[in-house]
């Protein structure tokens, strides 16, 4: 992503999806492991109630008891050996210890078994926890109360729920009861009684003893909320905790690297111009990156520039200054107007040689240091080569100046260029020239669908490729033939250079045709406004 800020939302979206998928993958998990564990709860009584009534009966009653009750409660009973369980030995002795086992066998179903004496077990698949399986459970241990005495019934209610069931059972005068009068006639009467607490979230089921005062109460009876409050907490927590994270994890990369960046930045300030940062990636701070890279070796090429300028104004300004003074000298010795007169000419030649350099040197900072204000307009840049050749045939006739006439349509002729520059360009490129020729220089434009060429030959001493790049350095003079008695600052083809790169193209040198050497200007027919 090319954006940070996608970056991070697209991080935090794919958390929360993640987040999302692992709470439901965690709540229906927990849910199921809760909804055994009610069930158990919840039929454990019921289920060692009948095993132990079971025990109690002949062999040959025991099936069809089985079936009766099953009906009554809506679960399925019958007797299996462990074999038929598909339980090892050490499952079976667990269950001998816990009295019952219970497995989910879908979303709405689960296997309970209990154990009976000896090897075999009593299963039942139970669907659901429903009315009619707490009443049948009510109603078995009504029977089996009333086969104890009305004084011995608490007590042995007492034990039932302290070693067959997981909730509370007990005998209850109606006075200790919320009961309603109408609601007494009716159980007096042998109805069962469900009293629901709607803020614990509980029930309590009723019946009556025909021959006792006291009700049976089973309960409260807790019921399964599926979203209890610690666990929408613990999910909650889960999700704060997984996007503080994300976000912790997402922010972190983004400071290291924006504190690399800082530290770049600090000792770049501290004079480290050499220093870059290597950061990629497409985002906000990657192209920051770049940028700073970008500034950081445009502010060392500037400086760079700067002491070159300095070294080289100082040491082109040496010779002209020390000729004035020395021209001054001159003057006051003279003893004639006429010398007087030429010394003081040869004064004017010195200071219209420092307006030239002062000129030269402003045109090639102004070039190089910043962004000059480039206006380009279709111009026919095949006759500013003419305006230019014209301008050089006029003020020297050493050299021969021809210029290449160009047979290409006018459409072709007319570019987007900056006149002005243009025109400086190819002035100082001939101008060039015309110092170090021997005899003739030729000069030509040509150009294709998509750029424009500039190419000026002379027939002089040329130059070794070795020193085609240094060419174009500011203040560089070549060796031998091309020597300062040639003249010139050394700024001219620089100008050149940096005119071509605003025009977005390349100043370039090479072998002549006529011997010497070839400097060729090419950039594109139309530029980006």
């Amino acid at each position: 992503m090319s954006s940070i800020f996608l970056r991070i939302y697209g991080g935090l979206l794919f958390t929360l999806v993640l987040v999302a998928v692992l709470s439901g993958i965690s709540v229906t998990l927990i849910n199921g492991l809760r909804q055994a564990d009610y069930r158990e709860d919840m039929v454990r009584g019921t289920f060692r109630l009948i095993a132990e009534t079971v025990e109690e009966l002949p062999e040959a009653e025991r099936k069809p008891w089985l079936e009766d009750w099953g009906e009554r409660l809506a679960i399925p009973f019958k007797q299996i050996s462990q074999e038929d369980s598909g339980l090892d030995q050490d499952q079976f002795k667990a269950l001998k210890s816990n009295g019952i086992k219970v497995r989910m066998l879908d979303q709405s179903r689960a296997l309970v078994m209990t154990p009976l004496e000896g090897d075999t077990l009593l299963e039942g698949v139970v669907s659901s926890i429903s009315e009619q399986t707490a009443s049948g459970t009510l109603s078995l241990l009504k029977t089996r109360l009333m086969r104890y005495p009305v004084a011995e019934r608490a007590q042995r209610l007492e034990a039932l729920s302290q070693n067959t069931f997981s909730y509370p059972v007990y005998l209850v005068e109606p006075s200790q009861t919320r009961l309603l009068p109408v609601q007494q006639d009716q159980l007096r009467k042998g109805s069962m009684m469900m009293l629901l607490d709607d803020e614990a979230q509980t029930v309590s089921i009723y019946t009556s003893l025909p021959d006792d005062s006291r009700l049976i109460r089973m309960g409260p009876l807790g019921l399964l909320n599926h979203y209890p409050f610690k666990l929408m907490l613990t999910i909650g927590l889960f999700v704060l905790t997984s996007l503080s994270l994300a976000i912790y994890i997402l922010v972190r990369g983004m400071e290291k690297r924006l504190r690399k960046l800082e530290r770049a930045a600090t000792r770049f300030s501290r004079g480290d111009f050499d220093v870059r940062v290597s950061l990629h990636g497409a985002d906000s701070i990657g192209r920051l990156s770049q940028a700073f890279n970008a500034m950081a070796g445009h502010i060392q090429r500037l400086l760079s520039l700067q002491k070159e300028m300095i070294r080289g104004v100082s040491h082109e300004l040496r010779t002209p200054v020390a000729r004035l003074r020395f021209g001054l000298d001159l003057v006051a010795d003279a003893e004639t107007r006429e010398e007087r007169d030429h010394q003081l000419e040869g004064m004017d030649k010195d200071i219209q040689e420092l307006d030239n350099l002062v000129d030269e040197i402003l045109t090639y900072a102004n070039l190089e240091q910043g962004a000059p204000e480039i206006r380009f307009k279709r111009h026919d840049v095949d006759k500013v080569i003419g305006q230019v050749v014209s301008e050089h045939k006029r003020l020297q006739d050493r050299v021969a100046i021809e210029h290449v006439p160009c047979n290409i349509l006018d459409p072709r002729r007319f570019a987007d260029v900056d006149r002005r520059y243009m025109h400086r360009a190819i002035q100082n490129l001939v101008g060039n020239a015309c110092r170090y020729a021997d005899s003739k220089l030729e000069v030509r434009f040509s150009a294709t669908q998509d750029t424009c060429r500039v190419d000026v030959d002379d027939d002089g001493p040329g130059i070794p490729e070795g020193q085609w790049d240094r060419v174009f350095s500011a203040f560089s003079r070549l060796d031998d033939s091309r020597t300062r008695k040639s003249g010139g600052y050394g700024l001219g083809l620089s100008i050149v250079r940096r005119i071509m790169y605003w025009h977005n193209g390349r100043a370039m040198v090479s072998h002549s045709p006529l011997g010497g050497a070839r400097f060729s200007l090419v950039w594109p027919r139309k530029q980006r406004r």
